[in-house]
């Protein structure tokens, strides 16, 4: 079963929750949306942790940076890597204030609803089974997927 991002997600560390948040982060950088999304992580950390917040607000505007750059020069890798780095900081954020949770997917809800449809995160499981014999071939794919025979 999937369900749009744009759904609540449960849970104080619900994995769904952290597993799309530096994606959705990183995704909304390079947007109109950013400015927004800036604003609410970074009232978040105010509140939840003031001694880090200007911290955080510098390596956010660092990573915008990057992004910018990244998108410039269609380099998916470091897009993929400065993910991964916002995932680990959020989880850790996450994980020294759980009662952030909900405002944070609520952040994060806002601005997966203003990226276009192509860059909104499906979150939930998927199971892909094939049994082929013979000749029989299967192709399976949780997302794109281009084949050329000959």
């Amino acid at each position: 079963m999937c369900r749009k991002a744009t759904q609540p997600i449960g849970g104080p560390m619900d994995p769904q929750l952290l597993e799309t948040a530096g994606t959705t982060l990183v995704a909304v950088m390079a947007t109109d949306a950013w400015q927004s999304t800036r604003d609410g992580v970074v009232a978040l950390w105010r509140r939840m942790s003031p001694a880090r917040a200007d911290g955080v607000e510098t390596s956010l505007a660092e990573a915008r940076a990057d992004v910018v750059l990244a998108r410039e020069q269609g380099d998916t890798a470091a897009e993929e890597a400065l993910a991964l780095q916002w995932q680990g900081r959020l989880l850790q954020f996450l994980t020294a204030h759980p009662d952030a949770a909900q405002d944070l997917d609520r952040v994060l809800r806002d601005a997966r609803a203003q990226l276009p449809a192509s860059e909104q995160t499906v979150i939930g499981t998927m199971r892909l089974e094939a049994r082929a014999s013979g000749r029989g071939r299967v192709y399976q794919a949780g997302r794109d997927q281009q084949i050329t025979e000959r």
